[in-house]
C-alpha cells in the first residue's frame, strides 16, 4: 500500500473548542456580580414586533453609575415588553420606569446568591468541558477512521497526543475563566 498523507483537522477542532470557550464567556457575562454591566442584558430577549430580539436592539443600554444600569427603550410601545422580559429574566432585578427609560438599580449581592451564582458558573463551566471533550472524541474517531485506513502507528500516536493537549489547553482554560469569575461573584 502506497504511503498516503493523513490529515486530521486540528483547525476546525480547536475552532470548535473555541466556540465552546466563547459560548462559556457569554454566559459568564450573563451572571450578575455586585458591578452593573451592560453585558448582563445580553441573554435576555424581548417579544417585539412579533419576534424575539435582543434588548440592545429595543433601546440604547447604559451603564451611567456603578450600581445602575438603564435602557432608553426608542419604541414607547416596548417598554412594558422589556420591563416583563428582566423581571422574568431570573437576573433577580426589579426595573424602574420612568417614561421611556427603564432603570435597573443593581442591588448588593447576599452571600446566599453570591453562593448560588458560583454554582451557576461552575455548572456552565462543565457544560463547556463536557463540549470540548465532544470536539475531542470526534477527533478521535477521525484518528481511528484513519488507522483503519492505513494511517501508521507512529503518526496516529502523534495526532492523537496533539488532540489531547489542544483539549488540556482549553480545559485549562475553562478552568481558570471559572475561577476567575467565581473570585469576581464572591468578592464584596
Amino acid at each position: 500500500m502506497a504511503d498516503q498523507d493523513f490529515d486530521i483537522d486540528t483547525d476546525d477542532l480547536e475552532r470548535r473548542m473555541e466556540g465552546a470557550m466563547a459560548s462559556l464567556r457569554t454566559e459568564f457575562a450573563s451572571l450578575r456580580t455586585g458591578r452593573a454591566s451592560s453585558s448582563m442584558l445580553e441573554p435576555i430577549s424581548v417579544e417585539a414586533y412579533g419576534q424575539r430580539t435582543p434588548i440592545n436592539q429595543v433601546g440604547t443600554v447604559n451603564v451611567p453609575e456603578p450600581r445602575m444600569v438603564t435602557i432608553n427603550v426608542w419604541d414607547k410601545s416596548l417598554v412594558n415588553a422589556v420591563e416583563k422580559a428582566i423581571m422574568e429574566s431570573g437576573l433577580g432585578i426589579n426595573p424602574q420606569t420612568n417614561g421611556t427609560i427603564i432603570m435597573l438599580p443593581i442591588p448588593e449581592l447576599n452571600e446566599e446568591r453570591r453562593r448560588e451564582l458560583a454554582r451557576v458558573a461552575a455548572q456552565y463551566a462543565e457544560t463547556a468541558r463536557v463540549a470540548i471533550r465532544n470536539v475531542r472524541r470526534d477527533g478521535m474517531e477521525q484518528l481511528k477512521k484513519a488507522k483503519n485506513d492505513g494511517m501508521s502507528e507512529d503518526d496516529n500516536k502523534i495526532w492523537h497526543d496533539e488532540v489531547q493537549a489542544l483539549t488540556d489547553k482549553y480545559i485549562a482554560n475553562v478552568d481558570k475563566a471559572l475561577e476567575t469569575k467565581q473570585e469576581e461573584i464572591m468578592q464584596v
